[in-house]
């Protein structure tokens, strides 16, 4: 199973697209029924979806699999009584599976027989998304909840976030001990280091400067910079998290603490905690279906 995309409702979306084009670093895919569709330098068909909204939403968040993955999905979600319907995408790249609201109302889509795309040159396009940080009134919960309807896995668990996998990756998504359900940030792979530090001086050149950044997390290992975007929502330049085994063991809140006045393996970087707040609590999740048999 694969991360593939986000899907955002939100005001004036040409404005964001012109942002993320622009200065972010990524290039546009398409425009269909007014939803602009960004993609990186990868294979997917696009990373980000923006649809025009009077106000801003996660409409889902999508995976791809194969149709036998789909299957137990299927399963597994009825035998945990989680709102579902069938779809069959109209985005790039098509496909047809299943769309999940979790039970803080995460909207979680899983698409099979999916199509990519050729690569595309770019040294400074993300290549594609690493990972989506939900926020969760219960995260310890939902990591339970993901594990059992969704045949995910928990890494790990820190004294903020419970992270989570669905392949080899240490975390495609995590959930975080906000007190509140909403998305916290979209985390874009870069290809490398130099990557992420061209990144943050484009942004710079901009005026724009990381809320939390440069830096290298503890779970995952992945190196990072944060930046509260225009349009809303925290977004992550992010490279090398960390690939595990299947036995590998998760850790508890008590194997990643740090130095007093540390909250990062570098130390280097000081965290804007209240504006992060106020951008994580932005975007909630708008379901814009009913439930149906699977």
């Amino acid at each position: 199973m694969k991360l593939r995309s986000i899907e955002l409702a939100l005001p004036n979306a040409a404005e964001a697209a012109a942002f993320l084009t622009d200065v972010w670093g990524m290039a546009l895919a398409e425009t269909r029924d007014r939803t602009i569709y960004l993609r990186g330098s990868g294979t997917f068909p696009y990373l980000l979806a923006l649809a025009e909204s009077p106000d801003g939403y996660v409409r889902s968040t999508t995976f791809t699999c194969t149709p036998d993955r789909l299957d137990q999905l299927k399963h597994g979600v009825a035998a945990a009584g989680l709102p579902a319907t069938p779809t069959v995408s109209q985005d790039p790249g098509g496909g047809h599976g299943i769309v999940v609201e979790l039970a803080e109302g995460e909207l979680l889509r899983f698409l099979a027989d999916t199509s990519e795309v050729e690569p595309i040159e770019g040294a400074d396009l993300p290549v594609k998304l690493t990972h989506i940080v939900f926020n969760s009134a219960d995260a310890e919960s939902t990591g339970t909840l993901v594990e059992a309807a969704l045949g995910f896995r928990v890494s790990d668990r820190t004294k903020g976030m419970v992270f989570v996998r669905c392949n080899e990756s240490h975390h495609s998504t995590a959930f975080a001990r906000a007190g509140f359900a909403s998305l916290n940030h979209i985390a874009f792979e870069m290809a490398d280091m130099d990557a992420v530090m061209r990144g943050i001086g484009r942004l710079r050149d901009h005026g724009l400067v990381p809320a939390w950044g440069p830096g290298r997390h503890g779970p995952g290992a992945n190196v990072f910079a944060y930046f509260i975007a225009p349009f809303g929502p925290v977004i992550e330049f992010s490279t090398a998290v960390e690939k595990v085994p299947d036995d590998y063991q998760a850790g508890a809140p008590e194997d990643w603490t740090w130095p007093e006045g540390r909250i990062d393996q570098w130390g280097m970087s000081d965290k804007d905690f209240d504006g992060l707040r106020e951008a994580e609590a932005r975007f909630r999740h708008r379901r814009e279906w009913e439930p149906a048999p699977l």
